[in-house]
């Protein structure tokens, strides 16, 4: 039986239009990309808990998560526990950069391999898996009502 598990994550977009996405190893799941982002603390909203993972992932503590770009849910297995977890993905914009040196310890507890900017039309070509599945549409839908 999987534990339910809430969290939060948040797409931060550069003013080209890339998506900042961060490469995990799952035991589980395996390599993926996804965003920053995180389990939701006691008594905590998922937008402030998009907030705070923002920063503990990246160290950029001047971005605020904006619009809810989607819910979804997902299975995966952390620290050995198998979750459920249910995810609001929020968007923010800000400017194209690299992720803190503070950070490169909740890299290394979280798994994280790598991060890169995904462009749109690298991010709709991608060849791993990316989380949620239909980020590269949710983010053209997104382009196309701004």
């Amino acid at each position: 039986m999987r534990k339910p598990r809430s969290a939060a994550r948040v797409a931060v977009l550069d003013p080209d239009g890339a998506v900042f996405l961060f490469r995990y190893d799952n035991e589980e799941v395996g390599v993926h990309w996804a965003m920053p982002g995180g389990g939701l603390e006691r008594g905590e909203s998922p937008r402030e808990g998009a907030r705070r993972e923002l920063g503990e992932e990246t160290g950029w503590t001047d971005l605020e998560p904006g619009k809810l770009l989607c819910t979804w849910e997902h299975d995966f297995t952390r620290a050995g526990v198998p979750v459920r977890q249910h995810e609001h993905v929020y968007v923010c914009h800000g400017p194209r950069r690299e992720p803190t040196d503070d950070a490169a310890a909740v890299h290394a507890e979280e798994k994280i391999l790598a991060w890169r900017w995904w462009a749109p039309e690298q991010l709709a070509r991608a060849t791993e898996a990316v989380w949620p599945p239909d980020l590269a549409e949710l983010l053209a839908a997104l382009r196309k009502s701004a």
